[in-house]
């Protein structure tokens, strides 16, 4: 499914900002409908594949956008740090490690069914390359694990909050949440299942499967509803992933290129060679991370072991923009 005329036009004449922004709305608006739990294997896949068209706009005519992007598309953790310095009385951040905007629908029903009010729904950045370290970093913790049993610290950028960070059942999780006002609560799902259905022939329905049964339970929106009480929430993550597993094959020297740059991989440290290749198949990306050579849009290539279906750390939308869920509970003083 290419894109439409009107659209293309927009993304070619307007600034870096304006395109980035169009390109970003019609992302959220493809990935936001409702879904159901008999459709979304296959639903979830026409998305993507509808969101593949942006990607490949991104990989050829308008490659040069990515070079703009840490700049004009406002990064998930800046925004973090900008809305935890609004004048609530208590706040709480829910991040669900590697929640991509695929899960975003599941969200949106579960809050509106529940009785919460939605004050904003959006997507951010992700870090460059998009890793769970690279964002807890920019959040001023030393690593995702520093946050455990209460451990972030009085230097990140988050304060004064209670950190926890686990990968138990939401059952579990809502237990933990006692009375102090600030939270910041980061939640290993569903990262864990990214990686463990990597490797399946199935990793995308797997996942969505999975993501269907979690975000529409009890359990977790009993969780929500804890952290909600009282605060602001937001519900957002450090990045998406791909699904590369439905990525076209690479062929001949750009899938030699691929293999011995990247691996098993979709970004390296280092400036690097991005090749000869017209439009290119790989860039070179300076963030606040340092330098790193980036796989770009939607291809996959063989290698030893396997590629993963599952993945993340490089230029395609879905692995780079995390939503972004602002809500809070009537009555409950968020």
């Amino acid at each position: 499914m290419g894109l439409d005329a009107n659209v293309l036009q927009s993304l070619t004449e307007e600034s870096a900002a304006a395109a980035w922004r169009i390109i970003i709305d019609r992302a959220v608006e493809i990935a936001s409908k409702p879904l159901t739990a008999d459709n979304a294997p296959s639903e979830v896949v026409k998305r993507d594949r509808e969101i593949g068209a942006l990607d490949h706009f991104l990989a050829t005519s308008g490659w040069d956008l990515w070079s703009a992007f840490g700049d004009v598309v406002e990064r998930t953790s800046d925004r973090l740090i900008r809305w935890w310095n609004e004048p609530f009385a208590a706040r709480a951040v829910l991040i669900l490690d590697g929640l991509s905007l695929r899960e975003l629908p599941w969200c949106l029903q579960g809050a509106i069914e529940r009785g919460f009010t939605l004050h904003e729904v959006a997507a951010c950045a992700s870090e460059l390359p998009g890793e769970t370290n690279a964002f807890a970093r920019a959040l001023g913790f030393n690593s995702r694990s520093q946050l455990q049993n209460n451990g972030g610290g009085i230097n990140h950028k988050l304060q004064p909050s209670h950190t926890e960070c686990v990968d138990l059942p939401w059952k579990d999780c809502e237990g933990l949440i006692n009375s102090t006002p600030n939270w910041v609560f980061w939640h290993h799902w569903p990262d864990s299942v990214v990686h463990n259905a990597a490797g399946a022939g199935q990793g995308l329905e797997i996942l969505t499967r999975d993501a269907a049964q979690q975000l529409s339970s009890d359990d977790f929106w009993a969780f929500v509803e804890r952290l909600a009480t009282g605060r602001r929430l937001v519900i957002t993550s450090d990045h998406g992933y791909a699904a590369a597993g439905h990525f076209p094959d690479a062929e001949g020297e750009v899938a030699r290129f691929l293999k011995d740059t990247f691996s098993s991989g979709r970004s390296k440290p280092g400036a690097g060679d991005t090749g000869p290749f017209v439009p290119p198949v790989a860039l070179r990306i300076n963030s606040p991370h340092g330098a790193h050579l980036m796989a770009l849009g939607r291809w996959k290539w063989r290698t030893q072991g396997g590629n993963p279906t599952l993945t993340h750390g490089g230029l395609s939308l879905l692995e780079v923009l995390s939503p972004w869920i602002e809500l809070s509970k009537p009555n409950s003083g968020g």
